[in-house]
């Protein structure tokens, strides 16, 4: 496996594993409805915010199987998205990915690097929780007026959430 900077004929490649994740966010949300109906699309738009020079695709016998982005805002920067596909997970391929991104941060000089998993993935969070991501920099708490599905199993700060 090979990690490269991304290149203008893996964007069908990159769609597709957007895709992937997004159904991987559907299934442990049980919501159908997250990302629409085209999610592949939100690649398109991710790639035109932040360019292509901010990618990079492991590759595994000529197959790109997940990529990594970096925003980078002045000396802060977040790591968005990371995608494996699910056939490679647990192989590395992750790790890889991560360790690409941390260096290209770091080589730009950035102070803080963060990443923002869904709450609901826990294999994710200690997933980078291994790779070194261990301080917490902000919570998001929202209110649910659609009545979703709702998972009562995180204790923080002495009180009960829900993912």
């Amino acid at each position: 496996m090979t990690i490269r900077n991304y290149e203008a004929g893996d964007l069908e490649a990159c769609r597709g594993l957007w895709r992937q994740l997004t159904e991987w966010h559907r299934e442990i949300y049980q919501d159908k409805t997250i990302g629409g109906e085209q999610p592949e699309n939100q690649f398109d738009k991710h790639l035109a915010a932040i360019g292509p020079s901010q990618i990079w695709v492991a590759v595994h016998e000529s197959r790109i199987i997940g990529f990594v982005g970096l925003i980078v805002k002045e000396r802060e920067a977040e790591v968005e998205p990371l995608i494996v596909s699910r056939a490679y997970r647990g192989r590395g391929v992750g790790k890889r990915l991560i360790e690409k991104v941390i260096a290209e941060a770091r080589g730009r000089g950035v102070r803080y690097l963060n990443v923002k998993p869904v709450a609901r993935n826990v294999k994710t969070i200690q997933f980078l929780r291994k790779q070194g991501f261990a301080n917490v920099g902000f919570v998001e708490l929202f209110m649910d007026f659609s009545k979703g599905s709702w998972k009562p199993d995180l204790h923080m700060y002495g009180y009960d959430f829900n993912t």
